[in-house]
């Protein structure tokens, strides 16, 4: 897959986001939470948020395939181009590749 990278990234990105930017220090951490309520409650946001991460790069994927399906398929016309009258018409590059049908 060509996009690979990009995935790549974006996978990083998550996984850099769901960590912590500065852990306390192993001796700082105390052996038993002051509040085994708050403890449990950070426990099961930090499963949601991981879970929320996953279902958007799962759907962020299959959004960035079409995009790049369309930009690719986009690339084979010219820019749009208005007539005297006001007409804009879109021309097929020349060396664009397709079945030679008109999309209407």
């Amino acid at each position: 897959m060509a996009h690979k990278p990009a995935y790549l990234a974006i996978a990083l990105a998550v996984t850099l986001a769901s960590v912590p930017a500065a852990l306390p220090a192993q001796d700082e951490v105390p052996s038993t939470p002051a509040n085994p309520e708050l403890s449990e409650g950070a426990r099961k946001l930090s499963e949601g948020m991981k879970l929320l991460l996953r279902g958007l790069l799962a759907e962020g994927a299959e959004g960035w395939d079409k995009l790049v399906d369309w930009l690719d398929d986009i690339s084979q016309y010219e820019p749009p181009e208005r007539l005297p009258n006001g007409d804009i018409i879109i021309r097929r590059k020349p060396d664009a590749t397709g079945d030679g049908e008109t999309e209407i």
